[in-house]
């Protein structure tokens, strides 16, 4: 099989020859963007050996300023695929796919939650951003709402169009699953009637959709109306105590994606034997159909591709 024939057969869950791999991580600022992007990636790519090319998006909703109530959210404009930073974020995607020949590449596009925070992010911090929402949530929360409406046309737009340039799927990365922000009912009306949008429009567009449930403390029923509209789900195995097999059996439909911690354990501080014997332990446990080894969440910027490899290295039977 060639990787993509790998990982679209994984993602159907069909027979493989072996597990296919996906791993990530954020680049460092100087050579994340524009055309040392391009190669960051590509260098990425070849050396780990894996099996997924996935796109990392650091073009971001651009900073809005200071919100001093509920209805400067009126400040955040409607976005498409013609804004800027979308349009930085797509010529590069299609500089990469021009390079990389025929492989299974996933561009990654921001959920609601993240794109609705990244205009504020910068000005008051990630946490006091995530607070702000969770106030204005139970004060007056239409024009945050509107604003939501905005951003996810900019998100089904920027989805469609990395789709038509050729990636074969998105990777989508939720947020809003943690029990110590939004309750239930907020996040049924503030987080998933807009992510669903999204994962449709990638569905209609005739993508892959990887749902990527972000962040630690999850209540992972919130995500279970996700299942019919996701192709693969990963999440924080290690970081909320949710196994595959628990989220194999949330989401019955899907192929599931993850196995390793991403910051700490063997694949950040075990020898190279031991990593590789974790690795053959949860294909051996979990099985080779419907699964992609991957990690809980982006790697360290700075973990030595060496030690991805052989990771990816220890999904091909002796």
């Amino acid at each position: 099989m060639t990787k993509k024939e790998r990982v679209q057969a994984a993602v159907r869950r069909q027979p493989v020859d072996h597990v296919p791999a996906c791993f990530s991580l954020h680049f460092p600022r100087e050579i994340a963007f524009d055309e040392p992007g391009v190669q960051a990636h590509l260098d990425f790519y070849r050396r780990t050996d894996c099996d997924v090319l996935k796109i990392m998006n650091e073009n971001l909703v651009p900073l809005i300023g200071e919100m001093h109530s509920p209805a400067d959210w009126s400040k955040v404009p409607a976005y498409n695929r013609r804004s800027p930073f979308m349009q930085r974020q797509l010529d590069m995607i299609k500089r990469i796919l021009d390079e990389a020949g025929d492989a299974y590449a996933l561009a990654t596009v921001h959920g609601i939650c993240a794109s609705a925070i990244h205009p504020l992010e910068a000005t008051y911090g990630y946490r006091p951003v995530r607070e702000l929402f969770v106030e204005q949530m139970r004060t007056n929360k239409r024009p945050m709402l509107d604003a939501r409406e905005r951003i996810a046309d900019a998100m089904c737009d920027l989805a469609q169009a990395c789709i038509e340039l050729g990636c074969s799927g998105i990777y989508y990365a939720a947020l809003g699953g943690e029990r110590h922000f939004f309750t239930d009912e907020e996040f049924a009306e503030a987080v998933m009637p807009y992510d669903i949008r999204i994962l449709k429009a990638i569905r209609e567009a005739g993508g892959d959709v990887f749902l990527h449930i972000c962040k630690e403390d999850l209540n992972m029923e919130r995500y279970r109306g996700y299942g019919d509209y996701c192709d693969v789900v990963n999440w924080g195995v290690y970081e909320t105590n949710f196994s595959l097999e628990e989220g194999r059996r949330l989401f019955p439909n899907a192929a599931i994606m993850g196995g390793l911690a991403n910051r700490s354990g063997v694949l950040v501080d075990g020898t190279i034997e031991e990593l590789q014997a974790a690795v053959r332990d949860v294909i051996r446990s979990f099985g080779t159909t419907g699964f992609i080894l991957g990690a809980d969440c982006t790697l360290p910027t700075e973990i030595p591709y060496e030690r991805i490899a052989a990771a990816v290295h220890a999904t091909i039977p002796a």
